[in-house]
């Protein structure tokens, strides 16, 4: 019987918590004469570990069940299996698990989610850190926590090189944000996806805006998308073409000739959409149930079972669809605006809900407020500005759309869009810092230009 709570875990839990801070202290005191970004990199980390013995305490005492104890049970049972079989337990990581069942006992413990897929990769990502916490759930957490919180900062720095003067505002959106550094922190596939989606941001906008390290920059890249292939695929639909786009927007910016940029523009975009649908497509045999041929099938069929009775009171609707472009492409502004601002406050039924609602009404009334101050026009405009943007808004929009399309449980959304709130919320502070940028060099611009007056102006007349 897997005990969660423990006396191991009042003991290697605290501790870790002392090695992690003087570890992290040591790296920002070191660092931060430097780098004033430095000055978040404590708080952002310990925010995280919050956020990770907060899901611990809420689905021990709270839920009583969940995925996050299923992952630490099934840990643990690896765990077992080293102690017992050391080379067992190797050939669990690096073969195929069905092999294996004939190495469990009732010493060992069974896990849970042999048949998973995708949930088992969690258990090969993470038994180890439950073996060095001493099977500690909380101690796990905490590392896991740790760990994860490398490739955030990693894509934080890679985003204040681009914009220095948007430490604090980028630190928010990537730190602080309270949904965020809960649900992306605890012992949760979600953890380990954002993370991964960091990892890939990061190493992409490292070779498009610094141009160097290459060769461990791709490797890093690959190495995210397949642990998002691995663990969530429909992340990585949403992350290949915006990448595309992004490269496709770097293409544009070389070109010096406006009329030849004006005509090449939708082609070069046409063609970066192109290549990431038939990349996808030579992908179909490792996504499985998310490749191209299965993949609206999919939407429709779980957004069905997520309508299912027993999650009434927590559910939601934006309406049926068929498994067909159109019918998906129809339902695009309702899943859209369900995964980035619902539940709305009057549809919180619990301080989670709440909490979340709340973010959602804020985020709702800067969204709202740049979109009348900007208007469509001036928002491609300042895309063109900053490339990157053709990443962030369409990655965080194409993946709101994913998740809003296929999610009816206001409980699973709140976790399954964290990835798209913080790539959203960046996406909004690089628009309007621009557009400042832009208004200002405008009106520098009119105040630098001579106004003809006097003898010239008369002989003009003449």
């Amino acid at each position: 019987m897997i005990q969660y709570f423990s006396l191991i875990d009042l003991v290697v839990g605290p501790l870790y918590l002392i090695l992690i801070y003087f570890v992290s202290k040591s790296i920002q005191l070191r660092k931060i004469k430097d780098n004033p970004s430095y000055k978040y990199y404590l708080s952002g980390l310990f925010l995280k570990l919050l956020g990770g013995l907060a899901v611990c305490l809420i689905y021990v005492f709270y839920y009583g069940f969940g995925d996050t104890l299923n992952y630490f049970s099934d840990s643990a049972v690896i765990s077992n299996l080293f102690l017992k079989s050391p080379t067992s337990a190797l050939k669990f990581m690096l073969g195929p698990e069905s092999e294996l069942w004939y190495e469990f006992d009732d010493t060992t413990g069974y896990p849970m989610y042999f048949s998973d897929p995708h949930a088992i990769i969690v258990v090969k990502l993470t038994w180890l850190l439950c073996l060095f916490s001493f099977k500690s759930y909380i101690g796990m957490t905490f590392l896991l926590a740790w760990i994860s919180f490398f490739p955030i900062w990693r894509f934080y720095q890679m985003l204040i090189r681009e914009f220095p003067a948007l430490i604090r505002l980028f630190a928010f959106a990537l730190f602080f944000i309270p949904s965020v550094f809960f649900w992306g922190s605890g012992l949760l596939k979600d953890t380990i996806t954002f993370s991964a989606v960091c990892l890939f941001a990061s190493s992409y906008g490292i070779i498009m805006i610094q141009k160097k390290k290459y060769g461990q920059n791709i490797f890093l890249m690959l190495l995210s998308g397949l642990l998002l292939i691995w663990i969530k695929p429909y992340i990585f639909f949403a992350l290949l073409p915006g990448t595309l786009l992004w490269f496709g927007g770097v293409q544009l910016s070389k070109m010096e000739n406006k009329l030849v940029k004006a005509l090449t523009t939708p082609f070069l975009l046409t063609i970066s959409l192109a290549a990431g649908y038939f990349m996808l497509k030579m992908m179909s045999g490792f996504l499985g149930d998310y490749s191209l041929d299965n993949v609206l099938d999919k939407a429709m069929i779980t957004q069905q079972d997520l309508k299912n009775d027993r999650y009434q009171g927590s559910s939601f609707d934006i309406g049926d669809f068929d498994s067909t472009v159109p019918g998906i492409l129809a339902k695009m502004p309702a899943a859209i605006n369900a995964a980035l601002f619902r539940p709305y406050l009057w549809e919180s039924n619990n301080v989670a809900m709440l909490i979340s609602g709340i973010e959602n009404l804020i985020l709702m009334c800067l969204t709202i407020y740049l979109l009348i101050k900007l208007r469509v026009f001036n928002l491609f405009r300042l895309m063109f500005r900053h490339r990157i943007l053709f990443f962030t808004v369409y990655f965080s929009l194409f993946f709101a759309f994913s998740v809003g399309l296929t999610t009816s449980n206001f409980g699973s959304l709140v976790r399954y869009k964290i990835p798209a709130i913080p790539f959203f919320v960046i996406s909004l502070i690089i628009i309007w810092y621009t557009y400042k940028q832009l208004r200002l060099e405008d009106e520098l611009s009119r105040k630098a230009t001579p106004i003809s007056s006097g003898p010239e102006t008369a002989s003009l007349n003449s």
